[in-house]
């Protein structure tokens, strides 16, 4: 990606609604509009509409694709049906993850949505895997993509689409028409609640935002940026990469054991298999701590008299009314109700390990 700052197809309809700006990844983005608080609450309570055209996405093609994926992805692609969607990671040679990423199948390729601020990385290191039988294409700067998520979500895409959504399950993608236009869109999110996320022709943008935004004026539906998405993928323990997950951590460390398939030859594969037979030194855990401080990335945790980790995400959960956190701690004190002291401004408050996700009570199917 250039150094130019990238505005989306929907740039001037956040400034119209009065959205705070800000450059995030390449992309000049809305971090808020109403405030963090009440747009995170909307999500929770009713519906909110997310752009998230920053998100980069790979076309993976030809007859060897399968075995490409299987190779440089730490899921098994081979249970994906087409429609089907997988979370899955990419991981160096000593384990370390390069990115979480979803895996879509579609009738004659796989589709790849990566982290915006990995796009370029993502991209080098898949193509320096290629073999023969795979094509790799960035459609990026093709697509935009729109989230509709909370539990009125399905409510909201009834009013753009004919398609049965009462039988379209969890982690599955779709092709309908929403006015003119035929889009793919799937049920999908970053928040914790049903949603669906809708892939868009730049061209066409316009058009989808528009009758978007007229289908949730009927359930209140908000706008919403990109702090009060951090803070709802926290409170679900959704890991953030560069925060939670990045080069130097494991899938192991970071609890995603459960996409990690050992059957197929990965890049990192021994090495996790080792660490999961081991059990790794250090988790990423759940951290609740009490009162109206916050935590924040790069704060100290403690065990007594000892450093033992930091804080890699945190926030004064909106939902929950109280201070939550992810950090990584020694195998020993990430057992559920461990304690640990957060070091914030100088002092040190009481954390308790808590059961994932922080928040109990989401909609998502």
């Amino acid at each position: 990606m250039s150094d130019t700052v990238i505005k989306t197809s929907f740039h001037d309809f956040h400034v119209e609604a009065g959205a705070k700006m800000v450059d995030f990844a390449g992309y000049r983005m809305p971090i808020q509009y109403k405030g963090i608080t009440a747009e995170h609450l909307a999500v929770r309570e009713n519906v909110g509409l997310f752009d998230l055209s920053h998100m980069g996405e790979f076309k993976i093609a030809g007859n060897e694709s399968s075995a490409f994926l299987k190779k440089v992805t730490t899921n098994d692609v081979d249970a994906l049906k087409i429609g089907d969607i997988q979370y899955s990671c990419m991981t160096y040679p000593d384990g370390g993850i390069v990115d979480d990423l979803l895996i879509y199948r579609m009738e004659d390729h796989y589709l790849l949505i990566v982290n915006a601020a990995n796009i370029d990385k993502d991209f080098k290191w898949l193509e320096s895997h290629l073999f023969d039988g795979v094509s790799l294409t960035d459609l990026s700067p093709t697509l935009s993509l729109l989230a509709i998520q909370g539990p009125n979500a399905q409510k909201v895409m009834t009013k753009l689409t004919d398609y049965d959504l009462d039988s379209m399950a969890y982690y599955t993608s779709a092709k309908s028409k929403i006015g003119p236009v035929e889009i793919m869109f799937s049920r999908t999110g970053y928040t914790g609640e049903d949603g669906f996320e809708l892939y868009i022709p730049n061209e066409q943008a316009d058009i989808i935002w528009k009758a978007v935004t007229e289908a949730g004026q009927a359930f209140g539906m908000e706008l919403i940026g990109l702090a009060a998405r951090d803070s709802l993928r926290l409170e679900m323990k959704m890991a953030l990469y560069g925060n939670d997950i990045d080069e130097t951590t494991t899938p192991i460390e970071a609890g995603l054991s459960w996409i990690v398939k050992l059957k197929n030859n990965f890049i990192g594969r021994d090495v996790l298999r080792n660490q999961k037979e081991a059990k790794p030194k250090r988790r990423l855990v759940c951290l609740e701590l009490e009162g109206k401080v916050f935590p924040r990335k790069g704060y100290e945790i403690f065990d007594g008299d000892s450093q033992i980790g930091k804080v890699t995400s945190g926030t004064f959960s909106p939902s929950l009314q109280k201070p939550i956190a992810l950090g990584y701690v020694p195998r020993i004190k990430a057992k559920s109700g461990s304690t640990v002291e957060i070091e914030i401004r100088k002092k040190r408050f009481p954390a308790t390990v808590v059961k994932p996700p922080f928040y109990k009570g989401a909609s998502h199917k």
